[in-house]
């Protein structure tokens, strides 16, 4: 499958073949919606948290003696049932909402999303994705001539190419990547690709010879 290739001024000056294997990837929505899930899960981060009976403070005494008083009998005064006492059933932040998937498979559900960015001319490769300075206004400006206005881009860099990382930082709707970190919800949640041809090359390399 072959792609247009552009340069920075927007305007097409050759072609690209992309490997079968990576852009070529038949599309199968259950792979890719257990995929989705699999990565949100893994990803999240379980701040809520309540102290039962044994974890809040307070007296280990016994408030009143068992019989005789007339008022009900209690053992302490961290029961959930008095004010400041422990939380039941609260949310706890041991719980684990990891959830195991298969390397083949993730992989596999990324070059489905590609695949499919590609049918749907939503992945644009530049000839040179280098900028001279880390100029918010020189990203803009090669952003706004390629066929990527009005969408939410992410942007395929080495991470060696810090003038690009930093001046996309300032630009809404436009996220950027390195190519050995690319994911299926980074893909599906952006409209188009934007990709160097060296960053192609360094993204095809390093799913295939892995």
């Amino acid at each position: 499958m072959k792609v247009n290739v552009y340069n920075k001024e927007g305007k097409t000056v050759g072609e690209v073949e992309l490997n079968a294997a990576i852009f070529g990837v038949e599309a199968n929505e259950n792979l890719v919606h257990q995929a989705v899930v699999a990565q949100q899960a893994n990803s999240r981060v379980n701040l809520a948290h309540t102290k039962d009976r044994s974890e809040v403070a307070g007296t280990k005494k016994k408030p009143w003696r068992q019989k005789g008083t007339g008022r009900a009998r209690h053992g302490s005064r961290r029961s959930p049932i008095w004010v400041g006492g422990g939380i039941t059933f609260g949310p706890r932040n041991i719980r684990n909402f990891a959830k195991k998937f298969n390397k083949r498979a993730k992989r596999k559900a990324l070059f489905m999303t590609l695949t499919s960015k590609v049918a749907e001319s939503g992945f644009i490769v530049v000839d040179d994705l280098q900028i001279d300075a880390p100029k918010t206004k020189q990203m803009a400006t090669v952003l706004n001539a390629l066929p990527t206005v009005g969408k939410r881009t992410l942007v395929i860099v080495n991470s060696a190419n810090e003038n690009v990382r930093r001046a996309a930082k300032n630009i809404p709707f436009v996220d950027t990547i390195a190519p050995n970190s690319i994911n299926t919800v980074d893909v599906l949640k952006a409209g188009t690709i934007v990709v160097g041809s060296a960053e192609l090359d360094a993204l095809t390399n390093h799913f295939v010879k892995n």
